[in-house]
């Protein structure tokens, strides 16, 4: 007898291939059966006209310190994921050199913005090797099975302290303890490396994070303590230097440095997985990395292109961590009242004047974690204001807006400054209201050039950085966005094959980390599944809540449409609302 038979659905397998309609039978957490069944169940759900498709895997979260304190990983189980991986861009918390909690919870905060007080409150700490962080998360109940990498920054700092903090060079003796200690989290099933090399990333102090400007001898000495061990991948981020120089140099700069993240993908002799995006400093580079992600392929070196699903930047409002009246000194004043009463104070056209009026203060100076490219969009407001959009929490998120409704655009219609009309948004209504400012992915004013960069052979679906920049983003829906928007309900340009943006979000992101087990709705692996009233998926408006370890605030962001969730055969979500199921575990790369 089956524990579970799921009758009717249309079953959109993972593979690639067309939907097809069939029952999928269940027993002891796996599939069975699929096909037209007559055996017996124990439960029966009624699968007719929803899609049935394999749980999603997310390969790029970073929910290193939730996972103490969160065991159903929201929101990010809303919206179809059964999988994720954490330690990504290089930080996370282990491996942790005693004391040194404080320096890991500055650099997740800062580069991840995650309130630092919600981590140090938050987290269970206890452990100082990587496998002894492994082992700690796998003792907390949790709905998802998640996977985790070794951060580059972390591995620094257990090996050079304050050397690494300063950015120095590493030692021949500090490489080989760097091996070392990644040699032995890979073997105790960490699924991989990541190294960040962002200058927009930064400590809350606002120093550059310890693996930063590492040498490429020392992330290919790092490459190498994969030998011996079976396949296991490489994340990397880096803006490939196109916030430095001039921007005529740009590509040389790029050149120059995928020459080096390839030859650590070389050395390693496993997947590279690099993040892609349409740049507002440097506009052509996704194509750049598009064509020699192909060339690298020909060569036999696996390059991979995590790709978003829609743009990514912030979302600004009167309750976020950044907006962009905060650096005038007048709202300043009114920052910490109520919202209620600072959406008043905002409506009095005497305060409204003198804020307008105001000399915006330096945000990105010494000791904050702020990036210098929030002073350059404070300067440079109208211009900005092209990619800066209404965005109303009282409707369905348009990701996809049209450019005539940008506020610059306003602004120029009605010769009038961007600001105050940016200004007279935030402050109507209950001041709930948002500004959606797509930095990456959206300087033509559609999302054609995300259509590009998920049709390369060598995309895979990510960037949802679930977990991260709380106050500002909440892009844990993009795997929603990816099955909904970009198969069945976008206008503005050609849509995706259903099957594809299926096979994008499970079996390839499966593969991808060598999961053989998962990824796919067959018999033999197991019932990680999702049930989907497709013709009614839908994703719900952001919100603020204060859910977080010591009050701290976040975004979330729920879905409409997912009629339930399965990992390892149980419903750990229905109609949008989690279970109290907690299936989940660490799953160790084999």
């Amino acid at each position: 007898m089956l524990d579970l038979l799921i009758k009717g659905g249309t079953v959109v397998d993972g593979s690639g291939q067309a939907g097809f309609t069939a029952d999928v039978g269940i027993a002891n957490g796996r599939i069975v059966e699929v096909g037209r069944l007559s055996t017996t169940a124990v439960e029966t759900i009624d699968a007719n006209g929803a899609l049935v498709t394999p749980g999603f895997v997310d390969i790029h979260t970073h929910f290193d310190g939730q996972a103490s304190w969160d065991e159903t990983f929201s929101p990010i189980a809303e919206h179809g994921v059964t999988t994720v991986v954490m330690g990504n861009c290089g930080v996370g918390f282990a491996p942790l050199r005693p004391g040194d909690q404080a320096r890991l919870v500055s650099l997740m905060e800062g580069v991840e913005e995650i309130p630092g007080a919600a981590l140090s409150e938050g987290i269970r700490w206890g452990w100082e090797s990587f496998a002894d962080f492994m082992h700690a998360l796998d003792g907390i109940p949790h709905s998802l099975d998640f996977m985790t990498l070794v951060p580059h920054d972390c591995v620094r700092l257990y090996v050079m302290g304050d050397r690494a903090a300063r950015g120095e060079p590493a030692t021949t003796a500090d490489l080989a303890e760097m091996q070392q200690l990644l040699h032995a989290a890979l073997a105790a099933g960490a699924v991989g490396f990541s190294t960040g090399r962002s200058d927009n990333h930064r400590t809350s102090k606002g120093e550059e994070t310890p693996a930063a400007e590492a040498s490429g001898e020392e992330l290919v000495a790092l490459a190498q303590a994969f030998a011996g061990l079976p396949y296991r991948v490489l994340h990397a981020v880096s803006d490939f230097n196109c916030m430095r120089g001039e921007p005529a140099d740009q590509r040389a700069r790029f050149d120059t440095e995928y020459a080096m993240l390839e030859s650590v993908a070389r050395a390693a002799g496993r997947p590279l997985g690099l993040t892609c995006l349409e740049r507002i400093n440097s506009p052509e580079q996704w194509r750049w990395l598009v064509e020699k992600a192909a060339a690298s392929s020909l060569r036999g070196i696996d390059i991979r292109l995590q790709v978003a699903s829609r743009g990514i930047g912030l979302l600004n409002g009167l309750e976020t961590s950044f907006n962009v009246l905060m650096a005038f000194p007048s709202y300043q004043e009114l920052s910490t009242l109520p919202l209620a009463e600072r959406v008043v104070r905002l409506r009095d056209p005497s305060v409204r004047a003198r804020i307008l009026a105001e000399t915006p203060v330096k945000l990105a100076r010494d000791g904050s974690s702020v990036p210098p490219l929030a002073d350059q969009i404070l300067s440079r407001i109208d211009q900005a204001a092209m990619l800066m959009y209404p965005f109303d929490t009282k409707r369905t998120p348009d990701y996809e807006p049209d450019p005539m409704t940008s506020f610059g655009v306003q602004a120029l219609q009605k010769s009038t400054g961007a600001l105050g009309l940016i200004y007279d948004w935030l402050a109507t209504g209950d001041g709930e209201n948002l500004v959606y400012f797509p930095i990456f992915n959206y300087l033509g004013g559609s999302l054609e050039t995300t259509h590009a960069m998920l049709t390369s052979p060598h995309a895979l679906a990510a960037l949802g950085d679930a977990g991260a920049h709380v106050g500002t983003v909440c892009d844990a829906s993009m795997t929603t966005m990816l099955l909904g928007y970009w198969t069945r309900t976008r206008e503005r340009g050609p849509r995706l094959p259903l099957p594809l943006a299926v096979e994008m979000l499970s079996g390839r992101n499966a593969r991808h980390l060598g999961l053989t087990d998962r990824g796919l709705v067959k018999a033999g692996l197991r019932a990680d599944l999702n049930i989907v009233d497709y013709d009614n998926l839908r994703i719900e408006p952001p919100r603020m809540v204060h859910d977080l370890p010591a009050g701290g605030r976040r975004f979330v962001q729920g879905a409409h449409g997912y009629i339930a969730t399965l990992v390892a055969g149980q419903r750990i979500c229905e109609n949008g609302r989690m279970t109290a199921a907690r299936p989940g575990r660490l799953v160790r790369a084999s």
